[in-house]
């Protein structure tokens, strides 16, 4: 398992060799820094913690000096190993593992969208047009009643709330291009997030 940690550039087109476009999503990846080792006689599981970006010293608290010797990283995040991770630390993970053509998966934080309705949240059409009613249109409509909630909400009920900042993860995407010498890589398709949000990227 290959992988690697990144941050959201922008989405642009690029042609292949053929002629034919694709839209990609740019990620400015690695280099990273393995920070720790993990192993099951040490901590019930094998991983590689790795270090990515940079972080102002004085944002840095005690604890993760003591930890993170290697310098000053903005994230840290652990990948999970079959077997008893062959790296150690201080070791560097670059993008020269990876590239073109190759399936991969990848992880992200999507936008914040702050109290949405049900209308964009969930995709209701909400109350008709006509018929008298004014101030309905973008309205839930009945959350409760008889029968099987027995005059209560249900749990899970679809609702008005916080909507966007959720983990996803997106399978099946492919490598079109990879620029060791610039840091980039060029993954097909679209990616969750912002400009600059955290994307990890692993290759099976």
């Amino acid at each position: 398992m290959k992988f690697i940690l990144g941050t959201k550039v922008n989405m642009t087109q690029i042609f292949d060799d053929k002629g034919i476009v694709h839209p990609v999503t740019v990620l400015k990846a690695g280099p990273m820094v393995v920070t720790a080792i993990k192993t099951v006689s040490t901590d019930g599981y094998n991983a590689i913690q790795v270090g990515f970006g940079e972080k102002a010293e004085k944002n840095i608290n005690k604890p993760e000096k003591g930890h993170m010797k290697e310098g000053n990283f903005r994230f840290l995040r652990e990948f999970r190993t079959e077997g008893e991770p062959e790296m150690k630390v201080g070791d560097t993970i670059d993008l020269s593992t990876f590239s073109a053509g190759e399936e991969v998966v990848v992880s992200s934080t999507s936008k914040g969208k702050g109290f949405q309705g049900v209308v964009k949240r969930h995709g209701f059409k909400g109350g008709p047009r006509s018929h008298g009613q004014k101030h309905s249109e973008r309205e839930p409509g009945s959350i409760g009643g008889a029968g099987r909630d027995g005059g209560r909400v249900a749990k899970g009920k679809r609702m008005a709330g916080r909507m966007g900042g959720d983990r996803i993860t997106t399978k099946g995407l492919k490598i079109v291009s990879v620029k060791p010498e610039t840091g980039e890589i060029f993954v097909r398709g679209a990616i969750a997030g912002r400009r600059g949000t955290l994307v990890e990227v692993i290759s099976l």
